[in-house]
């Protein structure tokens, strides 16, 4: 993780919006944790005839600042990168006010692809949006046009199965969600996050060529890729760990993440046994990790040909 140039120099004043280029403007709700850094960031993007972009929680006073930045201004569709509810609950609200379309790929689950059954095992901070589905299900590489914008729908699932990145095509700039963040690496937390689809997404990022990064928590990143390159390197050496740890005879998730985050908060010790679940089943998977049972946190694992 030492290898991940991480940005943690960002403390935005909730509920001001402020101009980050010439077409978009950004937001940030007052919902800090462990999990949301210094908040959840709504985007304003385009001039009077405008798109939003993650209009967050359902939070009252980012409510009341978010309709206060948009006084004056049309909004003519409202874009949500997935359904955690720290990003599209708001969604509602601002389509019956506006009359906006919401646009996703879809609603919770729909890209779903895990092994992973499921259990009782600890809940993020954000958990799934099951209210939410979409006015238009967003093909990947559809494009929408506004007044004065382009925003092409490219699909990142791993995250969450549902994840989209949004291309402002006038500014080369992603809107990356939780994908990629500065601040820290994205949880994939099974059974709706998969390790293969996220690392995979993150490949297909090294493909572009965008100019700036604006992610759903934390500041933005220029020249992105480097940032993309390091935290795939950082997940193909976690999942390195993973497999090392089960060919030395540590069977069972806790034991895994006792040993790997040693060093981790405590309080995402529960994130870390979902995310060392991801890469378990992205092992079992690839034919290096067996189990006798499901695949879940309680399961027992051991290596291909060990025992």
């Amino acid at each position: 993780m030492d290898a991940i140039d991480f940005d943690t120099d960002f403390a935005p004043v909730p509920g001001r919006v402020e101009r980050i280029s010439p077409l978009v403007r950004r937001l940030v709700c007052n919902n800090p944790g462990p999990f949301t850094f210094t908040g959840t960031n709504s985007y304003i993007i385009g001039n009077g005839e405008v798109a939003v972009i993650d209009p967050g929680p359902d939070n009252d006073e980012h409510w009341a600042a978010l309709t206060a930045a948009l006084t004056g201004e049309t909004v003519s569709h409202i874009f949500v990168t997935h359904t955690h509810r720290d990003h599209s609950p708001l969604a509602k609200r601002l389509k019956e006010a506006t009359g906006a379309p919401t646009l996703a790929f879809g609603p919770h689950g729909s890209g779903q692809v895990t092994r992973v059954r499921s259990f009782g095992g600890p809940l993020l901070d954000a958990s799934g949006d099951l209210d939410f589905v979409p006015d238009i299900a967003l093909a990947d590489g559809a494009t929408v046009t506004g007044r004065d914008y382009a925003i092409t729908a490219l699909f990142t699932p791993g995250h969450t199965s549902n994840h989209m990145a949004f291309r402002l095509e006038d500014e080369r700039a992603l809107f990356s969600g939780d994908h990629v963040m500065s601040w820290a690496t994205s949880v994939i937390a099974p059974p709706d996050g998969h390790m293969g689809q996220y690392m995979a997404s993150l490949r297909r990022l090294l493909d572009g060529s965008d100019r700036v990064y604006w992610p759903g928590h934390g500041p933005g990143r220029a020249e992105p890729r480097a940032l993309v390159r390091a935290i795939l390197a950082h997940r193909q050496m976690r999942e390195a760990a993973v497999l090392e740890r089960i060919s030395s005879g540590d069977r069972s998730v806790p034991a895994i993440v006792a040993r790997i985050y040693a060093a981790v908060d405590p309080r995402l010790h529960g994130a870390a046994a979902l995310s060392t679940l991801a890469h378990i089943e992205h092992l079992v998977e690839q034919g290096k990790v067996m189990t006798d049972g499901d695949l879940s946190l309680e399961s027992e694992y051991h290596a291909v040909g060990k025992r």
